[in-house]
């Protein structure tokens, strides 16, 4: 089982997205999406260009949703739900 992290809450900004919140690792990000399940991504899947997006993307608060699901998809390395 994974070691729960704090995750940072992934702002609201009216429009829809399926993303509630993030956790930013060296290089990793996991994705909290509203469904419940959290995604780690890292440098090996999907890579350091595509983790490096996200977590611009996820300080900026903004488009984070809509990348993973036009250039990530189902490219990840790990995906849990914390009970």
């Amino acid at each position: 089982m994974p070691i729960k992290q704090e995750m940072h809450r992934y702002p609201d900004d009216g429009h829809t997205t399926g993303v509630i919140a993030y956790n930013l690792g060296h290089d990793s990000i996991t994705v909290l999406f509203a469904e419940g399940w959290r995604y780690l991504y890292d440098s090996d899947k999907p890579g350091a260009r595509h983790v490096k997006n996200m977590q611009e993307l996820a300080l900026q608060g903004c488009g984070l949703g809509t990348y993973i699901s036009q250039h990530v998809r189902e490219n990840y390395k790990k995906k849990w739900r914390e009970d």
